[in-house]
């Protein structure tokens, strides 16, 4: 039995073409935008991408491009302010960030996969990964209890070594053994292992989605594993798009948004 601790690692971010945007600012007449370039206010891809989308909606690039439109914000982080208290959160729809999970439990992914609209998982494979140890991770408040921790680290260390004995007894690791066979004996082996096995994960989120979900799994009321990931979550997407998710106040692990079900 090792015991590990959850971590997040962000492994990939939006990535816009200026060129692009170039072109087709062009054809409606809203280069003036893309100046900001110039004066460094626009390059955080994730930002810049929420506010193209929201000015494609009103033809809000300069006013005059839409006769309803007299008067423009432009300075960006003003600008997406009012995006999350006018609840425009489509707009934020179009950033997405791919994130591991990694040392997670499976408590904990049976969880995340409640959240759906805006997500996609690809998690580590029971039926696929055989088990030879088993990671685990206790919180502080377990770990200060000796006898709770000797139980559960003894009882974890025979689930282990029951996951050997039976490598061992169905010979997967015997020189020609099909690949369909140690699935189909590994998917049985998987049985034996613990929910607070560690596992491993890719997931994408939207912005909307992340902000939703930042706010829902570091509630009091959420699962401390769950509020624990997510806390890390909520601190890279503060630095990562801090005009999107700086409103946040943190007190004791819970995220409350300024703005609501944006």
């Amino acid at each position: 039995m090792r015991s590990i601790e959850p971590e997040v690692f962000l492994v990939a971010r939006p990535k816009v073409d200026y060129e692009a945007v170039a072109a087709y600012l062009r054809e409606v007449g809203g280069e003036r935008w893309l100046e900001k370039l110039d004066r460094d206010q626009l390059g955080n891809d994730a930002q810049d991408l929420a506010e193209f989308a929201g000015k494609i909606c009103y033809r809000s690039w300069e006013p005059g491009l839409n006769p309803n439109v007299r008067k423009v914000r432009d300075d960006q982080e003003v600008y997406l302010r009012n995006i999350l208290k006018q609840a425009h959160g489509s707009v934020l729809e179009h950033a997405s960030f791919s994130f591991v999970l990694h040392n997670v439990s499976r408590v904990f992914s049976h969880e995340v996969v409640r959240h759906r609209p805006g997500t996609a998982v690809s998690q580590e494979s029971l039926r696929f990964v055989r088990l030879d140890e088993l990671p685990f991770w206790f919180p502080g408040w377990a770990q200060q209890d000796a006898e709770l921790m000797k139980r559960a680290t003894a009882l974890l260390a025979e689930l282990e070594q029951f996951q050997q004995w039976l490598a061992g007894h169905f010979r997967l690791d015997d020189d020609g053994v099909p690949m369909h066979d140690k699935k189909h004996k590994t998917s049985f082996m998987r049985r034996f292992a613990p929910e607070g096995v560690a596992t491993g994960l890719v997931w994408t989120a939207n912005i909307r989605t992340l902000r939703h979900t930042i706010e829902a799994r570091t509630d009091p009321g959420a699962e401390e594993e769950i509020r624990l990931v997510f806390g890390k979550i909520g601190e890279i997407m503060r630095a990562e798009a801090p005009a999107l998710f700086g409103d946040y106040t943190v007190t004791d692990g819970t995220w409350i948004p300024g703005w609501r079900k944006v």
